[in-house]
């Protein structure tokens, strides 16, 4: 598609109603501001809720710690396309450690909508603008030009180009309860009224009509030392908890939508006990069953139906809507105290007790005396079942007829159809009013699922098909970018920042992202450097948004730009980062570049020199040939330049990288991959000197904005560890490369493994200080590392520790990793710990048959050299003078080396 920008004219604004800002009406809103600013149609949005706060509703208001959510945090996200969304919230709001399968509370979650909404409103601000009406809407009516008008509670209108009926479970009516205790002033028909429960003394008795999920919520609001809570029901059945350590789902058996129902509850019936003998446990079969819930509900005839709501409800519900382990526990603990008893039966009649409370007559003859009685029943099936005047006018004026037996309304995927039949007025609902139709509808991970449908079926007739198409805005080599010229600016600001190696490239992407949140290039790079480069990314969220956004306006190139950044991020191939050979991953990458050879930021990604990982390629040939393949395309230019200098180093071709590396310095004075690869050759030229004083002036001028500064810092510290001057290495570690100034994997990689090479090398005398360094790094990167490079320093860093037992547990990991880690990672943990015991010959010998396949964590020579640096510590260590002797020899042939030099004249002879 073309880009937006490309239209002959903007489209018309347009007003969307959402009545109802709980919950569902909050999941709209947030899908409408976020496709609207993707799409930039200029768009008025309404939320009608009297409310204080967007978000909550009755279910997320609750402030009862411990009223916790009855799914676990992994099914909660407001994304359907990003499950991980809500526990990278609560990461970064005060609970780092939460999994996926814990259970949060109800009022976090309902923070978590209000801020996802707050934080969709802000993308959108000058596309959408946003309006709260705190009244309630009372009716509904046509209005000219196929608009509609609601009428509010407090005398207003608002006419809509749509309406989204987001209003929830509708209110209850007490139809069991008998007329003397509808009467009654000590009946509370709605619990979650404000104040409905302040009545109730601290040593009053409480019956809650109902045992599911709200008498739960209840039981734990009421319960206390004193106090009887009892709960009755015709069952008497409490839900069933959720398992402490959830197991995978259970898919169900074939066929079972083309069964009749007798049959079908017979097969679902065995699939749940096959699945409690196999597994032990039930549950799996249910959440394997949960997919398919709408089609089987669909599949029956009302008559089905009714036989179900009959007869098999109130168990399914007991199975399917569960409560939180932690819930789960606390009731056991009250009903063991016997400070919550439940009883099976219904009520047949009430009367006063003599201390002005209750005394409520069960259908089997018992009688429980109480203070109080509470309604918990739940919501009612009819759409009107509360007494709305929304849905009853609706009702009423055929603008919407009842669902399959009277449960909701009838709807065309959301559309309400009317008395006629039809669905050609412009409102819609989801969530609760649906399930006549759907049954399994209630649950956030269907309500998300809806809001983007509705969201996206609202915003079709605003989204103009463009015409007379525009040049589209390009990036720094020519590429069409689908975007408008503002955001385009930006992200050729990001991408001259990432191509030079200088910092503030992900803000750049962002404000291009912020400029055109439909903009799916500049999603996808900020994905890229969150997951590559550590930017401080939602990683998920960015690569979510970037897929989004590439099919709703993206080109053939930027489709596939997406689709290479997919797959390094999920690590289909991912080069270094998934630790193996050319994969799936890694070919899309090759052939995006045979296809746009000109797209220098997967260029960039392509080559490993200093900014991203490159591909898997053990010997080098790859990464050479993309960089000659794509070099008509640049033309001599200093960015295409640089990497050629880069590869041509690591082919040994010292002098003509030299010279590449200084012509395009000449053209771009901050490229760092010029200066990288410069680095390199001084380093592997023996240009010690010269090396450390060129590297250090331009870390002082032209460097000062660069990122991975610490990295250019080690490579100055390696020429000064290479003269011999351990002061100078001493004071470069303190001043560029302590922790505090370098943190996170380059403090491993760069801190960690200097203070390893120095003390090796005599030029770091007593106890080096590599805990601070250890300190700096997330414990899980030190002791799980995911690729073979990051695992071989952690090697190191926790060898200079001391740090037997987690050098040990970092071994375990590697046995259990990819194959880079097994066959390399592995052998050098053993040989380091021969190192740490002083089994001098061990080390020797295991670090000498390592050194040949120490290419494969891949890096950079002078990286891999720590290990030779080992070895070379060991051989003296082991009196092996003669062989160290050698390898000496060997190092001061290929460049000079005063180091080198006196530790050749320290041998024994």
């Amino acid at each position: 598609m073309s880009s937006p920008s490309a239209t002959a004219a903007a489209p018309p604004r347009s007003t969307v109603a959402v009545v109802g800002a709980g919950a569902a009406g909050a999941l709209v809103a947030v899908q409408l501001c976020e496709a609207a600013a993707r799409r930039r149609v200029p768009l008025d949005l309404v939320l009608v809720d009297p409310a204080p706060e967007a978000g909550r509703g009755v279910a997320y208001a609750t402030e009862v710690p411990e009223h916790r959510l009855n799914v676990p945090v992994g099914g909660m996200s407001c994304y359907p396309d990003d499950p991980g969304h809500f526990r990278r919230w609560l990461c970064r709001h005060g609970d780092p450690t939460v999994t996926p399968a814990d259970f949060a509370s109800r009022y976090r979650y309902g923070s978590y909508l209000a801020d996802t909404l707050g934080r969709a409103v802000i993308t959108a601000h000058g596309t959408v603008s946003v309006r709260r009406l705190r009244t309630r809407a009372t009716g509904c009516a046509d209005a000219a030009g196929g608009r509609v008008e609601l009428r509010l509670a407090d005398g207003g209108t608002v006419t809509a180009d749509s309406v989204v009926l987001a209003t929830g479970p509708a209110a209850g009516r007490a139809g069991w309860a008998p007329a003397e205790l509808v009467a009654s002033e000590r009946f509370v028909a709605r619990p979650w009224a404000p104040g409905a429960l302040d009545g109730v003394g601290a040593s009053d008795d409480v019956l809650l009509v109902g045992t599911g999920l709200t008498a739960v919520d209840l039981a734990l609001v009421l319960d206390r030392p004193g106090r009887t809570v009892h709960a009755v029901s015709r069952s008497g059945l409490l839900p069933q908890p959720h398992a402490v350590a959830p197991l995978p789902p259970v898919s169900p058996p074939p066929g079972l939508a083309d069964l009749p129902f007798h049959r079908l509850r017979r097969e679902l019936t065995r699939h749940f006990a096959a699945t409690r003998r196999v597994h032990g446990d039930w549950r799996p079969a249910l959440d394997g069953l949960r997919p398919e819930i709408v089609r089987l509900w669909q599949g029956l005839t009302d008559d089905e139906r009714a036989e179900f709501l009959g007869r098999d409800a109130t168990p399914w519900n007991v199975l399917r809507h569960r409560m939180a382990p932690s819930t789960a526990e606390t009731v056991a603990r009250a009903r063991a105290a016997r400070r919550l008893r439940v009883h099976s039966g219904r009520i047949t009649s009430t009367s006063p007790a003599e201390d002005g409370g209750l005394v409520v007559s069960l259908g089997d003859g018992r009688e429980v005396r109480v203070a109080w009685v509470v309604d918990c029943t739940g919501p009612g099936l009819r759409a009107d079942a509360g007494g709305d005047p929304l849905w009853s006018g609706l009702l009423a004026d055929g603008l919407a007829v009842p669902g399959p037996l009277g449960i909701g309304v009838s709807t065309d995927h959301g559309r309400l159809l009317d008395a006629a039949g039809h669905s050609g007025r412009p409102l819609f609902t989801l969530g609760a009013p649906r399930r006549g139709e759907l049954w399994e509808t209630t649950a956030i991970p269907e309500i998300r699922t809806q809001a983007k449908e509705i969201a996206e079926a609202v915003l079709a007739p605003f989204t103009l098909a463009p015409r007379a198409v525009r040049r589209r805005p390009t990036d720094q080599f020519g590429l069409p970018l689908s975007t408008h010229g503002a955001a385009a600016a930006s992200f050729r600001c990001g991408v001259s920042r990432v191509i030079t190696v200088r910092a503030k490239a992900a803000e750049a992407f962002a404000r291009a992202t912020e400029l055109d949140p439909g903009f799916a290039l500049g999603h996808a790079a900020l994905a890229l450097l969150g997951h590559e480069c550590g930017a401080d990314v939602d990683v998920a969220r960015e690569l979510a948004d970037a897929q989004r956004c590439v099919r709703e306006r993206g080109d053939e190139r930027e489709q596939s730009f997406v689709d290479v950044v997919t797959r390094r991020v999920t690590g289909h191939g991912a080069g270094h980062t998934a630790g193996h050979g050319t994969g799936d991953g890694d070919a899309a990458l090759v052939g995006h570049l045979d296809r746009f050879p000109g797209d220098a930021l997967a260029l960039g990604i392509a080559v490993p020199t200093i900014a991203f990982s490159g591909i898997a390629d053990l010997d080098g040939t790859l990464a050479l040939d993309l960089v000659e393949r794509t070099a008509p395309v640049y033309e001599g230019h200093w960015f295409h330049t640089s990497l050629l200098s880069f590869v041509r180093q690591e082919q040994g071709r010292m002098e003509e990288a030299g010279e590449l590396a200084r012509a395009a310095l000449v053209a771009e004075p901050a490229s760092g991959h010029a200066v990288h690869a410069l680095a390199h050759v001084h380093y592997e030229s023996g240009q010690h000197g010269a090396g450390r004083d060129w590297l250090d002036g331009w870390i002082g001028g032209h460097g000062r904005g660069a990122v991975h500064r610490a990295h250019f810092s080690w490579h100055v510290a390696l020429h000064e560890l290479a003269l011999d001057d351990s002061a100078a290495v001493r004071r470069r570690w303190f001043a560029q490369l302590a922790p505090g100034q370098v943190n996170g994997v380059r403090a491993l990689v760069d801190s960690g493994s200097l203070l390893w090479r120095a003390r090796m090398s005599r030029n770091w005398t007593g106890r080096v200080p590599v805990d601070g360094v250890l300190d700096a790094v997330a414990r899980e990167l030190v002791e799980r590392p995911a690729t073979a490079f990051t695992a071989l320093h952690s090697a190191i860093a926790l060898t200079a520790a001391g740090d037997l037992p987690a050098l040990r547990r970092l071994r375990t990991h590697a046995a259990g990793a990819d194959p880079v880690q097994r066959e390399v990672v592995v052998p050098l943990c053993s040989a380091l710990e021969a190192v740490l015991e002083e089994e001098w010959a061990t080390a020797v010998r295991e670090l000498r048959g390592l050194l040949p396949s120490l290419r494969r964590v891949g890096g950079s020579a002078a990286q891999r050299e720590v290990v030779e640096e080992t070895l070379l510590y060991a051989l003296v260590e082991a009196g092996h003078s003669d062989t160290a002797r050698h390898l000496l020899e060997q190092r001061l042939d290929r460049r000079a080396s005063p180091l080198d030099r006196r530790r050749l004249a320290g041998l024994p002879a």
